[in-house]
């Protein structure tokens, strides 16, 4: 009798299916996106694993911040640190005040999680990446970054501006990064009449466009249109960058093992690659969703989080690889996003999902990238190059 798969499962599959084929036609590989000198859309379908659906009139945003590297006192490290905040809030209770310091106190930690060991420097590529932060009661947050060198002359340190809000959406936030960016250029006072229309203005329903007007010095009033796509359940994930790193059958396995709630590891070099394929990883269960500890970008003075008897989703930048592979850890799976290689594994995630189920997946992935021939045939080359590497061997745990 043929495999008839169960209702559960042809929900995740279903899912699965519908969000890599409507996807793809759509949009093309692309250039690698850790260098930004333009809008980067990152996958935020935030509110399908972490947060609510919004259908529109929320405000945009919770803070804007700033947050620079500040050299520590009698010695070399320097630690991150908000120098701008907007809007300053005051007269809260007690325990408004306590939240809003525990936010606040957490964020300069996600926007440097490569530690404190830094030079100032000549060049930097830009860098746009998010981090989530789960309160108590497990809502969460999402900060949006850009991570550059501000303007002017010879070495100095990089700096993050950040946004914190409970929406997920980066193509929306990607662009006001690139709007309070150009500003800050100019002057921090020019940034506080945006960010103030911004926040009074009513974050606008699926299809619809929210127009901002702005002055700006020398250049004079600019009008600048946030537009959120009518098929809001795409606008929050971009699937590029998993695509790119890795094949259809080994982000088969990685849903396999998120399906059965495993512990699960990104390596990359940068922030951009890390954060969007943790977001895409993540956004394959819809439309069931993530539940346990999920860290786009893992800080390094958090790196014990690796250790976790339970499940997890978790990136960690290729600069730790070592103190990770080192750490013990039972029934993981450890994602080289750089090389496309799982370097350590179950051993079994292969068979985790049936093979006729397998087959059925790989051919309709296979018929929706037709629609975008150049990437197509830019895989077929990346594979064909990774046959001819000597790959490292897969470390399995037992």
């Amino acid at each position: 009798m043929p495999y008839r798969p169960k209702k559960m499962e042809r929900q995740v599959v279903g899912g699965i299916l519908r969000r890599f084929r409507n996807w793809l036609p759509r949009h093309g590989a692309g250039p690698p996106q850790d260098n930004l000198g333009e809008v980067v859309k990152e996958p935020e379908r935030a509110q399908e694993h972490c947060l609510p659906n919004f259908a529109g009139g929320q405000h945009f945003f919770e803070y804007l911040l700033v947050v620079s590297l500040k050299k520590k006192p009698s010695v070399d490290d320097y630690e991150p640190t908000i120098t701008y905040q907007f809007p300053k809030r005051e007269n809260l209770l007690r325990g408004q005040q306590e939240e809003e310091e525990r936010l606040l106190g957490a964020i300069p930690l996600f926007c440097f999680p490569d530690g404190n060991e830094w030079a100032p420097l000549t060049e930097y590529p830009r860098e746009t990446f998010s981090f989530v932060l789960t309160n108590v009661d497990g809502s969460r947050k999402i900060g949006y970054c850009r991570r550059l060198l501000p303007a002017g002359r010879g070495p100095r340190l990089p700096r993050v501006y950040c946004i914190i809000s409970c929406i997920g959406c980066f193509g929306l936030f990607s662009k006001i990064l690139d709007e309070v960016e150009k500003r800050h250029q100019i002057s921090m006072a020019v940034i506080y009449p945006f960010m103030q229309g911004l926040r009074e203005a009513a974050f606008p329903a699926p299809g619809k466009t929210v127009t901002l007007k702005s002055f700006i010095p020398d250049s004079g009033t600019e009008f600048i249109s946030l537009t959120r796509p009518l098929d809001s359940h795409l606008e929050h994930v971009d699937f590029s960058s998993l695509l790119r790193c890795l094949s259809f059958e080994q982000i088969l396995q990685i849903f396999a093992s998120a399906v059965l709630e495993r512990r699960i590891i990104f390596l990359a070099e940068g922030l951009s690659t890390l954060s969007q394929c943790i977001h895409a990883a993540a956004a394959l269960l819809y439309p069931f969703s993530w539940a346990h500890t999920y860290i786009p970008v893992v800080p390094e003075s958090l790196l014990a989080t690796v250790c976790c008897p339970t499940p997890f989703m978790v990136g960690v930048q290729m600069r730790f690889r070592q103190e990770v592979m080192e750490s013990p850890m039972e029934e993981v799976l450890l994602v080289n996003l750089c090389e496309g290689t799982f370097l350590m594994s179950v051993g079994d995630e292969k068979d985790i999902l049936p093979p006729k189920l397998q087959e059925d997946i790989l051919e309709s992935l296979g018929q929706g990238i037709k629609g975008s021939q150049s990437y197509f045939q830019q895989k077929i080359l990346e594979y064909e190059e990774r046959k001819k590497q000597k790959k490292p061997k897969e470390k399995t745990l037992k």
